[in-house]
């Protein structure tokens, strides 16, 4: 019997579902994270343009600027040449502004919408894996800490007479009840056994 803090069963059957389970949860989340991220991609690149507008406009709002103050002092005709710069670079900034608005809202969305796509799917899946594993975890502790004690092999056994077919109970003894009764260790363990294959733990290799 392997360690209870492993977190993977000791008989060959529910291992190598366990191990499939893994590889099926890895492979579906990567599917999901690739997809999200290429939905994050196709988006950030709205996001990208908004960068370049800003930036260019941005540029070009300033030279305006600068133009427009050099325009103002000239003499006579600095304020009348002035004034289309300034209006140039007026309308420049604002299409800066709107580029930085894009921007942010396309980074904001990108995030948005790629958590929208990939968290559902991936979710749907790995919650109730993990809910399962995380269960079987608890249920194995539990189980390879009562075989420790000194009645636990008893209890397990108390518990396959409760709660295992008819049919593996009577493979075990074919008076099972009795043989507990009479605490026939042999028949007890192989009750026990039955409750910790249930549980996809296999029997320690004394009581083999």
């Amino acid at each position: 019997m392997k360690s209870r803090f492993v977190p993977y069963a000791t008989t060959p059957g529910r291992f190598t579902l366990q191990i499939v389970s893994d590889i099926v949860i890895v492979l579906w989340t990567t599917l999901w994270v690739l997809i999200g991220m290429a939905v994050h991609s196709a988006v950030s690149t709205i996001a990208e343009f908004g960068r370049q507008v800003d930036s260019s406009a941005g540029g070009i709002g300033r030279n305006l600027d600068s133009a427009s103050e050099r325009a103002h002092r000239i003499p006579v005709i600095g304020d009348a040449l002035s004034k289309p710069f300034s209006a140039a670079g007026d309308a420049a900034h604002h299409l800066a502004g709107a580029g930085h608005n894009l921007d942010t809202t396309a980074t904001w969305l990108a995030v948005v919408l790629a958590l929208a796509v990939a968290a559902p799917p991936m979710l749907a899946i790995v919650v109730p894996w993990l809910i399962r594993r995380l269960r079987f975890f608890r249920r194995k502790w539990t189980m390879v800490g009562l075989v420790a004690t000194p009645g636990g092999e008893q209890l397990l056994a108390l518990r396959a007479l409760a709660n295992r077919p008819l049919r593996r109970l009577a493979a075990v003894n074919s008076d099972p009840v009795g043989a507990w009764r009479r605490e026939d260790v042999m028949a007890i363990r192989g009750l026990a056994a039955l409750e910790l294959r249930s549980a996809g733990i296999a029997a320690p290799r004394a009581w083999r």
